[in-house]
């Protein structure tokens, strides 16, 4: 683990442990905030943590990765109730300076047993992380956003999937299973645009913008890749909130 993702650790669980040395990796002149819950810099990080009940919150980091000045990680929270969140803090002169996140409620398992964290943790295959980011993309860009579903398998090998979402299970048998569940329950799920993407190795992971059952939504999803295709993956919706409830202008994307 490299010095920076374990700055984020333990930023990470000072939540849980209320430690107040892990909170000095952010810059305190520049912390540009987009969780839209919280106000912007420091000071809206430590308003926020000062609304949990004391000994509320829990904290696993179940996984962390580097891409130069980013720093992601995928956790099991319990913070303000159970949660799985994905977080990106972006470093400067080694401090923090930006900070997105993304969260949904804890649920599960899904149809084939798995929870919305477990599976291999460990990156490997750094030298290929440009082109798995690549492949990544791809997939983002014709499947999620352009529905091109006749591409799905250049990069899905059939059953070789391993899905974690809490609704759907493995293989494209339980992606098309999901599909038509959803269909018939007039539930759509809309990706318009790729955000950001991220990648360590066999894992990358996209940011991306669009709905979900009719609300307007932020999409994080984590992939693994093996051999040159997709062959596991992870995720969190977050609905995004009204402008108008904000607590800060900065915007849920905004790379």
């Amino acid at each position: 683990m490299t010095e920076q993702e374990q700055q984020v650790v333990d930023l990470l669980k000072s939540i849980e442990t209320g430690a107040t040395g892990p909170v000095s990796v952010i810059n305190p002149k520049k912390y540009i905030q987009h969780n839209l819950a919280a106000a912007d810099g420091l000071a809206g990080f430590g308003q926020l943590m000062a609304l949990l009940p004391k000994g509320s919150a829990k904290v696993n980091t179940v996984r962390v990765f580097r891409d130069g000045d980013y720093v992601f990680t995928h956790t099991d929270y319990d913070f303000f109730g159970p949660k799985i969140g994905f977080d990106i803090f972006r470093f400067e002169n080694g401090k923090i300076v930006e900070h997105w996140d993304n969260l949904q409620e804890t649920a599960g398992p899904n149809p084939s047993g798995n929870t919305m964290t477990n599976g291999p943790t460990a990156p490997k295959d750094q030298e290929k992380t440009a082109d798995n980011k690549a492949l990544v993309r791809a997939f983002v860009q014709d499947i999620l956003v352009g529905g091109q579903f006749d591409k799905l398998g250049g990069y899905i090998e059939g059953e070789n999937y391993t899905q974690h979402n809490p609704a759907i299970g493995n293989g494209l048998s339980g992606l098309s299973a999901a599909l038509e569940a959803m269909a018939k329950q007039g539930i759509t799920m809309k990706y318009d645009m790729v955000h950001k993407v991220l990648g360590d190795g066999n894992f990358v992971l996209t940011v991306s913008e669009g709905s979900f059952a009719g609300k307007a939504s932020s999409f994080y999803d984590l992939f693994r890749v093996e051999n040159g295709r997709i062959v596991e993956h992870w995720d969190t919706i977050e609905t995004i909130p009204l402008q108008s409830d904000w607590k800060n202008t900065n915007g849920k994307f905004a790379f």
